[in-house]
């Protein structure tokens, strides 16, 4: 059986051409990615900003095409889809934005924002049954009563509220598939939980699959930790595999780095711990990139096959590692 969602071979190249330049220059920000979604499955998408993450998001979403490769949705490739199944496409898979503020309409209520799609999907729902609909919905993301919020503008409700009102709004439309693009970075510390709880019951309660991109590795555990994860690095997957697996025990070069950066609540522990494994701090250039590995400027194991050469996956205990070096990278628990 095909995954729900699939992206195979993905590249995207942005163009630049400053003032003073001759020729555009390519931003290569992501490069053959290839990555399934399956039903019911939480898949976390982690790396430093600038990696590219929201840029696949917005790929899966369908607001981004890429300069290569193919989108698959139940097996079909979206751009070869007529109208009405590009319209079932996008009513399927629904996109969660950062900023809670500025992903509603000011000058709109929270029931307008929330009647808007329910009405344009289904034109010939009654007023009454359109609320109990959102009635339903706002049960559902856990803000009752209901009257209390409906009428109310998006700056008279809390960050917190505003990010259910968002997840409320993608949920109208019944979609198999939402992208959460670092939904809780935004929110009070003290209300995160809340937000990744809502995510974890509607996933269990209406089988809804979630891309969970963050650059937060204890939230990245937290709500996936029966799911996949993707550890990204310069627009590209180094790692990826089981939440339990990799977590347990991260084998790329990159990911024991991202890890062990990670800071330690007890001081002795603190005191104890060693360097970070990396030569540099300088993060990468995106401009006239190598075939090899994208980690090589910063990886203290590269050898020069590892700049020039293009890079192969190898399974290491089920979890895809994008390394060519592994016989010289050492076993995690030598480098915590």
């Amino acid at each position: 059986m095909s995954s729900l969602m699939e992206l195979k071979n993905v590249s995207m190249t942005f163009y630049k051409k400053g003032k003073f330049l001759e020729k555009e220059k390519e931003i290569k920000v992501l490069r053959n990615i290839n990555l399934s979604v399956e039903e019911s499955e939480i898949m976390v998408i982690v790396g430093e900003s600038g990696c590219g993450k929201t840029t696949i998001g917005r790929i899966i979403t369908g607001l981004l095409k890429p300069t290569k490769g193919e989108l698959l949705f139940n097996g079909n490739n979206i751009y070869k889809l007529f109208n009405n199944e590009q319209n079932d496409f996008r009513n399927n898979v629904q996109f969660i934005q950062q900023d809670s503020y500025a992903a509603l309409n000011p000058a709109r209520t929270i029931y307008q924002s929330l009647s808007a799609p329910i009405k344009t999907k289904n034109k010939k729902m009654s007023q009454k049954n359109i609320n109990e609909r959102i009635n339903e919905i706002m049960q559902l993301v856990g803000l009752v009563p209901a009257e209390q919020f409906l009428y109310k503008f998006p700056h008279q409700l809390s960050g917190g509220q505003r990010q259910r009102i968002l997840m409320a709004r993608a949920i109208t439309l019944d979609p198999k598939l939402i992208v959460a693009d670092e939904p809780v970075s935004m929110i009070d510390v003290s209300l995160r939980l809340s937000i990744l709880n809502l995510m974890s019951d509607l996933n269990r309660k209406l089988k809804i699959s979630f891309v969970y991109i963050t650059h937060d590795l204890a939230t990245a555990r937290y709500i996936a930790h029966n799911g996949k994860i993707a550890v990204m690095y310069l627009g590209e997957i180094m790692e990826t595999g089981s939440v339990k697996d990799l977590i347990t025990s991260p084998s790329h070069p990159y990911t024991q780095a991202l890890f062990a950066a990670v800071p330690i609540p007890d001081p002795l522990i603190a005191k104890q711990q060693k360097k970070l494994p990396i030569k540099s701090m300088d993060v990468g250039d995106l401009f006239n990139r190598s075939e090899g590995c994208p980690f090589f400027p910063r990886c203290p194991y590269a050898e020069e096959k590892c700049e020039n050469s293009i890079i192969e996956y190898v399974d290491v205990n089920n979890v895809m590692v994008r390394c060519c070096n592994l016989e010289r990278v050492p076993k995690w628990e030598q480098v915590r």
